[in-house]
Formats: C-alpha cells, sequence, structure tokens
C-alpha cells in the first residue's frame, strides 16, 4: 500500500508547463507510418527543451480506433500500435530524469464494444457477473449521442439497446454499479503502481446519469439531454472513492468538463466534494462557435475575453486554472482566433494572451511551431467519426462545398495531422507514409526551420516558459482585466505585493492606437517580452507613456511594473 501524501506534495502541478502527445500523429520510431512510444522516446530532449515539466499522454492502451483512442480494449495494456509495457516504462522512466511527470488519460465513461466486459455483458443472464457493466434498456428514451445518431443501438445477441453516450462502439459503463467502481480502482492502481504521476480523466462529469434517464427535451436535443448525465446525482459520490487511491499516491487528478460552468466546475475543485486538482472547460472554446466548431461564426475577442476573465476571476484563490488553446479535440488555433496570413505575429500573441494567465499552461504538439488546419478535398478523407457526423447530419441544405468549408475550420483531424519536423519527405514524421495526410505547408512550418529562427513561434514557448517559471507572480499573482469592451485588444495585470506584469495583446489585422487604462502613468516600468522584437527593445523602458501606445498587428508585450 502506498502511503498518503500530503496535497501540498501534489502540488507541483500550479507550477508545471503540460506538453501533450497525440502519440498517434507525434513521431513514428518503428517505421510503419503510425507514432508511436519507441518515438517519443527519441523526442524527450525536445520536449524537455521547452521547458515542459509534465507530459498528459492521451489513451495509449489497445483500442480498434473507433474513436482512436478513446475506446479502449483493455486498460492495463499498451496499444501494440505504440510499442509494448517495456517501451513505456522506458519513457516513463527517461521522462523522469529529465525531470518531467508523466499523466495518463483515464477514459472510464465508456469502453469499447471489443472490451472483455462488454462482450461478457452481451450474454445477459441472471448469474453473470457483467450483466450490469453496462447501461441496457429494453426501450430506450429520446438521447441523442453526441458522435454519431441516437445514443442508443440494439444488440441482437442480448436483445436489449445499450447506451452510447458517443459514437457505436462506445458503450456507456454503468457506474452505478459498485462492482464497475472498482474495476476503475484497480485501474488507477496499476498505473500508479508503474509510477505515473496523475490522470487526465475524459469526461468525468457524464459518468453519473439522472436515475430513470428520463427524456430530454429542447429545440437542440443533445444540449436539452445533457442535464441528465451531466454533473449526474452521484457523481461526486462516485469521484470520491477515486479520489482516495489517488490519495494514496498523491497523484494529480484533471478532468475534463464538457459544458461545465465555472460554478458547477467549483464542486470538483473545492470544498468537501474537491475530486480534481484542475477541470478542462470549454468556455473560452466558443469564441467562434456555439456548441460544437461545425456550428461556425465569426471569431469575437470580446467572447474569448469573457470566457477567460469568468474563470480568472470566480477561481481565483478558491481553485486552479488549467490554460490551453489547442488540444487533440479542437481545430488549430492560429487558424480559428489568429490569423495564417499573419501567422509568426498571431501565433505568438496568443501564446502571450494565456500563457500568463493565473493557471497550468498546457501546450499540444505542434502549437508550439504554429501548425494550421488541414484543408482535404473530400469528406472521404477526414477520418474523424464527428466530422463525418456533422457533415451528413447538419446544414444539409448548404452546397457541399460549404459543408465541407464548415469540417476545414472544425475537425478535429487538423489537431492529429502527423507533427511536422522538418522538411523532408512526411515532414521528417516517418520514413514511410504516414496514416494521415501531412499538411502541405509543412515544408515552412516545421521544428528545424523554427528552431533556426529566433524570433520564431517556437524559441518565443521557451521565453514565455521561462519568463513564467522565474516569476511567483506570473505563477501565484492576482488577475485583473482591463478594458474588457475593446473587440481589439486584450490588457491584463497579474500582480503580487508591489509587483505587476502587465500583458497587453492586439488582435488587431491592422495598426491600432491603444491608450493605456488610467492608473498606469507615471510608474516605472519595463519591457520583458515582445513580440515585435525589431520595432521594440526589452529592458527599460521608463515612464509609462500618456499617450498610450500604437500596436502592430497582432502585437504583444509583457511589462513588469512595481506599483508605487
Amino acid at each position: 500500500m502506498a502511503v498518503k501524501l500530503a496535497d501540498d506534495k501534489r502540488e507541483w502541478y500550479k507550477t508545471a508547463v503540460f506538453y501533450q502527445i497525440w502519440v498517434r500523429s507525434f513521431a513514428d520510431g518503428n517505421h510503419d507510418g503510425i507514432g508511436d512510444l519507441y518515438g517519443v522516446y527519441d523526442k524527450l530532449d525536445y520536449i524537455k527543451s521547452l521547458g515542459a515539466t509534465a507530459i498528459w499522454f492521451n489513451p495509449l492502451y489497445p483500442s480498434p480506433n473507433a474513436d482512436y483512442g478513446y475506446d479502449i480494449s483493455d486498460y492495463c495494456d499498451i496499444n501494440p500500435e505504440f510499442g509494448d509495457m517495456d517501451q513505456f516504462k522506458k519513457v516513463l522512466n527517461r521522462a523522469h530524469e529529465l525531470g518531467m511527470k508523466v499523466v495518463m488519460d483515464l477514459v472510464v465513461n465508456h469502453t469499447s464494444d471489443e472490451h472483455p466486459w462488454f462482450k461478457e455483458s452481451r450474454k445477459g443472464g441472471d448469474d453473470n457477473p457483467y450483466r450490469d457493466y453496462y447501461i441496457w434498456r429494453d426501450k430506450p428514451n429520446n438521447w441523442d449521442s453526441l458522435f454519431e445518431g441516437d445514443a442508443w443501438e440494439y444488440d441482437d445477441v442480448r436483445g436489449q439497446y445499450y447506451l452510447h453516450l458517443f459514437a457505436k462502439k462506445q458503450p456507456d459503463l454503468n457506474m452505478d454499479n459498485p462492482k464497475v467502481r472498482e474495476e476503475v480502482k484497480n485501474i488507477l492502481r496499476f498505473w500508479l503502481d508503474l509510477g505515473v504521476d496523475g490522470f487526465r480523466e475524459d469526461v468525468i462529469n457524464f459518468i453519473s446519469k439522472k436515475e430513470g434517464l428520463p427524456n430530454g427535451i429542447g429545440f437542440i436535443p443533445v444540449i436539452g439531454q445533457m442535464h441528465n448525465y451531466k454533473d449526474g446525482p452521484h457523481i461526486h459520490e462516485y469521484l470520491k472513492e477515486f479520489r482516495e487511491v489517488c490519495d494514496e499516491y498523491g497523484a494529480v487528478q484533471i478532468g475534463e468538463g464538457p459544458m461545465t460552468t465555472v460554478d458547477s466546475a467549483l464542486n470538483y475543485l473545492s470544498g468537501r466534494t474537491k475530486s480534481m486538482d484542475m477541470m478542462f472547460s470549454f468556455d473560452h472554446m466558443t469564441a467562434d462557435c456555439l456548441f460544437t466548431e461545425y456550428m461556425h461564426r465569426p471569431f469575437k475577442l470580446i467572447r474569448l475575453k469573457k470566457a477567460l476573465s469568468r474563470w480568472q476571476y470566480k477561481l481565483a484563490d478558491r481553485a486552479w486554472n488549467s490554460l490551453y488553446l489547442e488540444n487533440h479535440d479542437h481545430p488549430r488555433v492560429i487558424s480559428r482566433y489568429g490569423s495564417e496570413k499573419f501567422h509568426r505575429a498571431s501565433g505568438t500573441c496568443l501564446a502571450t494572451a494565456y500563457m500568463f494567465l493565473k493557471g497550468t499552461p498546457f501546450i499540444y504538439q505542434g502549437q508550439e511551431i504554429g501548425m494550421t488546419n488541414i484543408r482535404l478535398k473530400s469528406i472521404d478523407d477526414y477520418v474523424d467519426v464527428s466530422s463525418k457526423t456533422n457533415y451528413n447530419k447538419y446544414h444539409l441544405k448548404e452546397s457541399v462545398a460549404s459543408r465541407l468549408h464548415r469540417i476545414h475550420l472544425s475537425s478535429r483531424d487538423s489537431a492529429r495531422t502527423p507533427m511536422q519536423w522538418d522538411s523532408r519527405d512526411n515532414a521528417g514524421f516517418s520514413d514511410v507514409k504516414p496514416w494521415f495526410f501531412v499538411n502541405p505547408n509543412y515544408k515552412d512550418i516545421n521544428v528545424a526551420a523554427e528552431e533556426e529562427r529566433p524570433d520564431g513561434i517556437l524559441n518565443y514557448y521557451r521565453t514565455c516558459v521561462k519568463l513564467r517559471a522565474k516569476s511567483k507572480t506570473l505563477i501565484h499573482g492576482s488577475y485583473k482585466e482591463y478594458d474588457p469592451e475593446n473587440p481589439l485588444v486584450y490588457m491584463y495585470e497579474r500582480n503580487l505585493g508591489k509587483e505587476s506584469y502587465i500583458i497587453i495583446c492586439s488582435f488587431a489585422k491592422e495598426n491600432i492606437p491603444f491608450m493605456l487604462p488610467k492608473g498606469f502613468a507615471g510608474h516605472t516600468a519595463k519591457l520583458v517580452l515582445t513580440n515585435y522584437p525589431r520595432k521594440r527593445k526589452t529592458g527599460e523602458i521608463g515612464i509609462l507613456p500618456k499617450k498610450g501606445l500604437r500596436l502592430s498587428p497582432y502585437e504583444a508585450m509583457v511589462i513588469k511594473m512595481k506599483r508605487k
């Protein structure tokens, strides 16, 4: 039995910078066109060079890949496409040697329909121990799945319908069954005994469904149904059980909470029901869409600022934020919130805007070099199940070109194209044909090219990480937003004692004037970071000007100031 560690022993996450790896597209080390743990091992020094102190792996487990790893057929092994357990241990040990923690993805709302539990559950039978591992009904309700049609699928073997909130091959586990919860705790102990440092817990706020599974109501069915399985009646009871296991090891827990409000998140992050150290929210990822990225609307900076500030203010000293702009489930952020025309400027501006908020930054593979969305010619070229469903279900009166354009803007596949390492064939990802399309811009946007650009996006991320790491103010200081109704500029302050950092980010595509808010003029300040180094020089800049600033397109700066 591991010895329980005090909470402060696992608070390493507050000073951490995470690097997220979607292994299939990261680096191919065994020459089969699929990214793997051999490739990861070879790139660990690169990850460390970014200043990363932790790695989050998307699912590494055996999977039929209906949802590329999020349909798990064995929770206690490694997908043979990625390597084996010995190679995982080698990666884990080397990461620890380099001073980096390792966090695994925990996916327990559902399994694959090829998991042994589901195969046994299909057989039914009163004496079958797996009979109630999943949610079976003779007559389904009106729920829709988030990925693939109705949320209920008829099974010929059992003669009943099973619930799947996501793809048909992802049946939902019945967490009301205490045997299922014991299985989850065994999974946690298996990986913690191997030495992993925590878990990112996928759609964890979905695991408790409302008793009786009532019909959903509302104009958009899937939204009207969510209150029946989001933040369910037993959610905190079940998560307490999992938390107790993680407490034995001092393991970090990071929840993913789709459609979770900041007030709801506080129930997971603080107080007597605390079960998570951080929570991934989606609020700030809707500045250019409604419910999903496929329901696209023009990006509005004010929407983004309101979402970011809402979480900053409400969590404040009560809980800890997770900070991200990209991951495996969202399109590339330069193509969404920035500008491919102003590629370097907008990429560095976006980095500045989120890296200095209060919380722990997550950098997704390729984000640090400014990878962008891919544009494929046909829906048949895409592999993401949700993209195909969206294309074939919504906006059907629009032209094929219009619907395909929506996919260009929204598809998760844009985040899953092979990592662009250099300008060689296949972007240096593999020496054979990759499993998926490489973005054609790889000859210009790649790690090797960025290494040669002192003012490029890659080295700018490194500078951001170093600046944050050496400042207590940028980690623990308070947050205050200025000029919240400004549609072009995001400005906020981080303050601790008499020390402040002022972060100013223009999202304009042209030169604009910007007047500093009252209270800043007359203070001695130093420019410590700029993404326009040829225009401005870091170092002492004396007294902040009363006449304001002239900002270039996507200009960003960090100013250190001592208040009188």
